[in-house]
């Protein structure tokens, strides 16, 4: 499966954005889909993710109420929905996937087989 994120861009504190996460292939419901960031000097991390079939989702503790996680398998997409953003949010958010992850790999990014190429988000105070 091939990945396309897209839909970052430059906010203001307290703002919203929402990552769109494009993927080709008719069986995407199958699979797992996570989004990580990486801001510069940092490793990357877990942000979200929503399991495979019943869409389960599961979040860091840094963007829990915030952020949301939701798929449309008909078309394809996961989406991450940001709000009340803040500049310690600015990263390069990277969707990530995989058919064969269980739930206690699902933060960890070499669990991931398929990546995109990453869109930037960049949170101004």
């Amino acid at each position: 499966v091939q990945l396309q994120a897209s839909g970052g861009g430059l906010v203001q504190t307290g703002g919203s954005l929402r990552l769109s996460c494009a993927a080709s292939g008719r069986t995407f419901s199958a699979y797992t889909v996570a989004w990580f960031r990486q801001a510069p000097g940092k490793e990357r991390e877990f942000v979200g993710g929503i399991f495979r079939r019943g869409g389960t989702t599961s979040y860091a503790d840094s963007v829990k109420g915030r952020f949301t996680i939701s798929r449309d398998n008909a078309k394809n997409t996961v989406y991450l929905q940001m709000s009340n953003l803040r500049p310690e949010d600015t990263a390069v958010y990277y969707c990530a996937a995989s058919s064969t992850i269980i739930y206690s790999s699902l933060r960890v990014p070499s669990s991931y087989g398929y990546w995109g190429q990453g869109t930037l988000v960049t949170v101004s105070s």
